[in-house]
């Protein structure tokens, strides 16, 4: 008999867990639901099952599906909280502090998964996490996750309160942004961060996107079922071929301590020019992750040797390393990518004749290397600088098993599938994205990807034409591109400028806040506010400007273009010391640009240059690092950079490529 009712019990207490009703992990305690729409509450439960959804003055049931699936739409409810979710079936789950305001979904690449704090470190970071008690802004982190097929759930969330304990791993981009809103709104605020660093727009796109898309449903038939041991195979076996041809392979026995002493033999090593990430050298190590090191030999003679004082400046590390000269280890910074390395080298390190520098760089993901300005690439002696920028010899000693299997940018549709799909249909409000940097080498195609992808995502969540805000690149000296030798990172901001096509989107300019030698600029303020300002406009019937100046119009007058823009604003103005307008080029039918004087005329830019006679062009902004343009309106908005040809680009026949 005890063991007659020992089994039943078993049998009962399997029954009862298998029948449990279960919803997605993007529910949860403290989140935020969507205002002023019908409420998707969805989960799972046994066939047939009773379901019973319970908010606030609401009662709802639905049965669940042959499949055991089953979905409520809760009326629609104003702007308040806390309250209390219930879903009840065989068994009861109940989610507390739960508010009804405004969802946006955070997306994109490092920019906008940078944090406020950790590796981010926005400016003023410290006082920003002080005082950031907002309580009615609540964020969740969707993980970092790769699918080669659509998933239902996400692996674990967690809605968070916004206070100074939590508000350092918020999405520094989408706090700002969400701030803004609440302080202009007062109603509660949710963010879903789905954000991956390094990430290209393809990954973010359906498989049936692409399949429904004249132009990449070639590629995606090309594609079968995902596998993504196949594609950590292919990883790792591209990744071993593009070091043996390197350096003959990864050396097994070899004393690595050795690398870093002055008699070592390291003239096998292949070369590479610093500053650079080893990502943009062209040699096959896009997708490294691991350790690395370089050395350089460089000749005193007696007069610097010796007893003297001595500095030397290696510019950025991303994101850790351990510098020698001579052996002797003088400096070492860990996962400070961002910051300057400044090292003292102690009397009697330096001696006559040669000398070597060796650098172990740690990189765990994203860009890795030396990095930023040559100019801060230089050994001190008393007041004699020798710069230590140019070719240097390097080697590989280990590769991260991240960098071995298949990240996701594999293949297209992964963090579709694990990061996006699961979230669908939680009730939005809109989407914020900060994404394009990976894509830039494809910049003609991100004309067609990003839309597709905005199309996408608006078609599965079936809310029409949400609200979608993107934000244009910033100034970033990438490759020295300009006018002259093509700029992949003007024709990307162009590629993003033309999404604008697509209804109910807008784009916050950022050139101006962009940083030369940091692809991750530290002033998230400003991006945050400029999103939110289209989001004020545009959404919440706020009178205000919300854009710069945008080009409009051409017109050619004697050996003067005189351009017309809309979002005037205020007026135009120069928004620097200088007092006369930077950034302008123009050209005549020969395609060869020179540095133009341009001027304010009313709502006009008059754009002259005394050797162009017949002029048939005129660029703005068009260069990688476009910090120095200071077009901008009275509301404080910059221009965007445009140009007015539409010459052939040097992106123009890059195509996206399965695997790569």
């Amino acid at each position: 008999m005890k063991k007659s009712f020992l089994f039943s019990l078993l049998l009962f207490i399997a029954c009862t867990s298998f029948a449990n009703v279960r919803l997605p992990k993007i529910f949860g305690d403290n989140m935020v639901l969507q205002r002023n729409i019908p409420i998707p509450i969805w989960g799972w439960a046994n066939a047939g099952e009773k379901i019973t959804v319970t908010f606030e003055e609401q009662t709802k049931t639905v049965k669940a599906g042959k499949d055991g699936k089953w979905m409520i739409k809760l009326d629609p409810e104003s702007a308040g909280g806390p309250f209390q979710l219930i879903v009840s079936g065989k068994n009861v789950v109940a989610f507390v502090n739960v508010l009804v305001g405004e969802v946006w979904v955070c997306s994109g690449q490092s920019n906008m998964e940078m944090p406020i704090q950790g590796w981010g470190k926005v400016h003023n970071y410290q006082q920003e996490i002080a005082n950031a008690e907002y309580p009615q802004i609540r964020h969740i982190k969707i993980p970092n996750t790769v699918s080669p097929t659509p998933k239902d759930d996400i692996d674990k969330g967690e809605w968070q309160i916004c206070s100074s304990q939590t508000a350092g791993d918020f999405t520094a981009a989408g706090y700002f942004f969400a701030r803004e809103l609440y302080n202009q709104l007062h109603v509660p605020i949710g963010l879903i961060n789905t954000s991956w660093g390094g990430t290209m727009v393809e990954t973010w796109i359906s498989r049936n996107a692409f399949e429904q898309d004249e132009y990449f449903k070639k590629m995606i038939a090309e594609m079968s079922t995902l596998n993504l041991d196949e594609l950590a195979k292919k990883k790792k076996e591209k990744m071993m071929n593009t070091i043996t041809s390197l350096q003959g392979g990864l050396e097994k026995n070899e004393n690595t301590e050795l690398w870093k002493t002055n008699d070592y033999d390291d003239s096998k090593w292949p070369h590479m020019k610093l500053p650079g990430l080893w990502e943009e050298q062209g040699m096959g190590l896009e997708d490294l992750d691991g350790v690395v090191w370089f050395r350089k030999t460089i000749i005193i003679d007696d007069v610097n040797a010796g007893g003297k004082t001595a500095t030397i400046d290696l510019s950025k590390i991303d994101d850790s390393d351990d510098t020698y000269v001579n052996g002797v280890k003088i400096g070492e910074m860990k996962n400070k990518y961002s910051d300057l390395r400044h090292y003292t080298i102690p009397k009697g390190v330096l001696k006559t004749g040669k000398n070597v520098i060796a650098i172990r760089v740690e990189d765990t993901g994203g860009g890795g290397g030396v990095y930023g300005d040559a100019g801060d690439m230089k050994l001190t002696i008393e007041n004699k600088e020798i710069t230590v920028a140019g070719n240097w010899s390097f080697k590989i000693e280990s590769v991260f098993a991240s960098a071995m299997g298949g990240g996701p940018n594999s293949n297209p549709t992964l963090l579709f599938n694990a990061m996006i799909n699961p979230l669908i249909p939680y009730g939005i409000k809109g989407a914020i994205w900060y994404q394009g940097e990976a894509n830039a080498g494809r910049a003609y195609e991100y004309r067609r990807s990003f839309p597709l992808m905005i199309n996408d995502w608006r078609s599965r969540w079936s809310e029409g034409n949400f609200p979608f805000y993107f934000v244009q690149l910033a100034s970033f000296n990438a490759g020295d591109g300009n006018s002259e030798r093509g700029s992949t990172w003007a024709e990307l901001r162009e590629a993003q400028t033309m999404t604008l096509s697509l209804p109910n989107t807008g784009m916050a300019v950022t050139t101006d806040i962009g940083e030369s030698n940091d692809i991750h600029p530290k002033n998230k303020q400003d991006v945050g506010k400029r999103l939110a300002a289209i989001a004020l406009a545009n959404l919440y019937a706020h009178t205000m400007e919300y854009s710069g100046p945008m080009y409009q119009s051409m017109k050619v007058d004697g050996n003067k273009i005189v351009l017309g823009f809309s979002h005037t604003g205020s007026g135009l103005m120069i928004k620097d010391k200088y007092g006369y307008l930077r950034g302008f080029e123009i050209a005549g039918a020969d395609h060869h640009f020179h540095y133009a004087k341009a001027y304010v005329d009313g709502d006009k830019v008059v754009v002259y240059q005394d050797e162009v006679n017949n002029p048939a062009a005129v660029r703005y902004a068009w260069a990688d690092d476009a910090l120095e343009a200071n077009l901008f309106n009275k509301n404080g908005f910059p221009a965007s950079s445009f140009r007015t040809d539409d010459w052939k680009g040097v992106t123009a026949d890059a195509k996206y490529k399965l695997g790569e």
